[in-house]
């Protein structure tokens, strides 16, 4: 389905999941770390690109099927989308750095501390690679505060100076339709707008998975004696 119509520009624990629904509610098929297709190795070929920006890349391969992107892995390569796709118009989602920094520490970076039983995985490779330059890899790394938050605010500021103002949208946590729908030029759904992927639901989510992780790994076990 590429090139790209709308490109997002914000960090995780933005609003980025809701924000996808949204975007499929108004008629995109959007990526998103959620929607992410592995098949054909484009994970490893997010990797590579993150890790050798010199080198060209399929951008249409990767990104094929979607005609909206947002969330990791393509916050992390807004200036060469742009210029692959300079008609995609650039949603920047934001929120303040010290409840951004809170609800990473009690989501993300949780969620890669919990299931680091999960066997390793290209996708998963990926993740630990590129979200804040590998802060979930590197020991210590996510918890200087003050330096992850100014990875947070760097973010903004670079979308805000090199991104124009004709094709961006700065859209604050907790923000509904209207601007979305005036920016994108589509009718104001008679659907109240999405809010998922809370940290409560995150919590969820890696207990089941891990649950469900220890009792196949019993299972196993058992199997085997």
């Amino acid at each position: 389905m590429a090139p790209l119509k709308i490109i997002g520009a914000g960090m995780g624990r933005t609003g980025t999941d809701s924000l996808r629904i949204a975007l499929n509610t108004l008629g995109y098929n959007t990526h998103h770390m959620k929607t992410l297709n592995e098949e054909g190795g484009r994970a490893e070929m997010f990797t590579k690109a993150y890790e050798h920006p010199e080198e060209a890349v399929d951008w249409d391969y990767i990104y094929e099927g979607f005609d909206a992107a947002i969330d990791w892995p393509t916050c992390a390569f807004v200036e060469p989308l742009m210029k692959k796709y300079p008609d995609a118009k650039v949603i920047l989602t934001i929120r303040d750095p010290d409840s951004w920094y809170r609800s990473m520490g009690n989501t993300i970076f949780r969620k890669h501390e919990d299931l680091k039983i999960i066997p390793e995985t290209p996708r998963k490779r990926m993740a630990r690679r590129i979200i804040l330059d590998g802060a979930y890899h590197v020991p210590g790394m996510f918890e200087d505060q003050e330096a992850m938050k100014e990875k947070f605010i760097q973010n903004t500021e670079w979308v805000k100076k090199h991104v124009p103002e004709d094709r961006l949208l700065i859209m604050e946590l907790g923000e509904g339709w209207e601007r979305l729908c005036k920016f994108l030029d589509k009718p104001v759904p008679d659907v109240k707008y999405p809010h998922v992927n809370t940290t409560a639901d995150n919590h969820r989510y890696t207990s089941q998975v891990a649950k469900q992780i220890r009792e196949a790994q019993e299972a196993a076990t058992a199997s085997a004696v």
